[in-house]
């Protein structure tokens, strides 16, 4: 219960801290919380917490920060019809970012019983390579949400 007293504080703080933060801080605000959540309810304990907390940071600050409305179009197309294991690509035409995404076979999850989706993102932002996962579950319409 104490795990899940710190991840519900960690979270309303970050989440009421969003008015003032640019999309890297909104991105890394909202991957803390997740990823708070997230790990309490899989190591329901305060260290599952944290981790969570920081691996949910991490991955928010760099699709917030460097992802555009262009970009994640994108990725929610490669989510919706990409083949598994293959990689599709693109450049943002306003940012010269370069997006490699290899999505993997939806499954459907067994908690949240949504059709969900891995898929490997290899981006060169600034000349510098950077690789991260990330999973999509469809909503109650059918769209897409990074998790």
């Amino acid at each position: 219960m104490k795990g899940v007293t710190i991840a519900a504080i960690i979270s309303l703080f970050l989440l009421s801290a969003c008015a003032n933060m640019n999309k890297a801080q909104t991105g890394a605000a909202g991957g803390a919380a997740g990823g708070a959540l997230i790990g309490q309810i899989i190591g329901h304990n305060t260290e599952a917490t944290l981790i969570g907390a920081a691996v949910g940071t991490m991955l928010g600050y760099i699709v917030g920060n460097e992802m555009d409305k262009y970009d994640r179009q994108q990725l929610n197309h490669v989510y919706e019809r990409g083949v598994s294991n293959q990689r599709s690509s693109w450049v943002n035409p306003d940012t010269g970012n370069q997006y490699s995404v290899t999505p993997q076979p939806a499954y459907q999850n067994a908690q949240s019983q949504r059709v969900c989706r891995r898929a490997e993102v290899d981006a060169v932002i600034d000349g510098k390579r950077q690789t991260t996962y990330t999973t999509a579950c469809r909503d109650a319409s059918g769209q897409w949400q990074l998790q």
